[in-house]
């Protein structure tokens, strides 16, 4: 009997040391909570911010996007509501105001009181034949205009969009005179034989030769010849009985003129240098006629 106290005396103190932890599932219970909750806290973050970032990344792109689309608007307004003027002589011209985009270059050689002799440097143009017998026809100009601001905002080879310039010139030429030669965007040349007109864009003078291709075939591309030039500017709006009675005029006066005469086969050409919205007393049109120097 003695002999087995001291076993039985030990089971408590046995038992005791193996019970230590009083509640394992409880204590496993909360270690297993306490290794997985961080991760999933830093999981959930993630994502969170990830979807906050992706937000204010694209924020960032619209309002920068906007802001260019903005500045570009504005910048092209500027251009029409604080227009350029050119020299006047008269009231009427001193009227007059002309978008500030890129225009051909010239030099003024002599000006009178009824016109004035420039001389005008090379410049390429886009150019296409115009339907109809009238240089001012509204369908026929709309329709050549259209297809030839269509090469100007992408339709080429290269898909390039090309800046306007001004001004809009519309020419009449005799059957032979193949050569262009004048200003800005629109040129419209009639070939008198064949009753036919030519419509031309002024290409920006960056590109030079290396313009990108038209892909309409009834657009070609050439470059016009440096020439010199008798102007007549007047506003309004421009009709084809208008431009017979200027012309005839401006050959009239250049008769007396001692240092220049009228190209033999030399063009008629108007030159339009506002956006369809302008008034017409603000409008500045112009008609030239090419001379030469006289023999001495």
């Amino acid at each position: 009997m003695l002999l087995c106290k001291p076993s039985l005396l030990t089971l408590p103190q046995l038992r005791t040391s193996t019970s230590t932890p009083r509640n394992p599932k409880r204590s496993l219970s909360i270690i297993t909570t306490n290794s997985t909750t961080p991760t999933q806290r830093r999981r959930t973050m993630s994502a969170f911010e990830a979807r906050i970032s992706l937000v204010f990344a694209l924020a960032s792109q619209a309002s920068s996007l906007s802001q260019r689309l903005l500045a570009d608007t504005a910048t092209e307004v500027v251009k029409y509501v604080f227009p350029k003027r050119f020299e006047s002589r008269t009231l009427e011209e001193a009227l007059m105001a002309v978008p500030d985009l890129e225009t051909v270059n010239f030099k003024v050689l002599s000006r009178g009181d009824l016109y004035e002799i420039r001389e005008v440097e090379p410049y390429f143009v886009a150019e296409t034949t115009m339907p109809g017998r009238a240089g001012f026809d509204f369908n026929g100009a709309s329709q050549s205009f259209n297809v030839l601001a269509e090469y100007l905002f992408g339709k080429n080879t290269t898909k390039e969009t090309m800046e306007m310039t001004t001004p809009v010139f519309t020419r009449k030429t005799q059957s032979d005179g193949e050569k262009m030669e004048m200003t800005t965007p629109v040129i419209t040349k009639r070939q008198e034989d064949q009753d036919k007109w030519k419509m031309s864009f002024v290409m920006p003078s960056k590109y030079g030769a290396n313009l990108p291709l038209p892909k309409d075939s009834s657009v070609t591309i050439r470059e016009v010849p440096r020439k010199i030039i008798a102007v007549v500017a007047f506003s309004g709006f421009v009709t084809d009985e208008e431009v017979k009675q200027r012309e005839s005029k401006l050959r009239e006066a250049l008769k007396n003129d001692a240092q220049f005469q009228i190209k033999e086969r030399g063009s008629v050409e108007i030159a339009q240098y506002n956006p369809p919205f302008t008034l017409p007393f603000q409008r500045r049109n112009e008609i030239a006629l090419e001379v030469e120097k006289k023999e001495k």
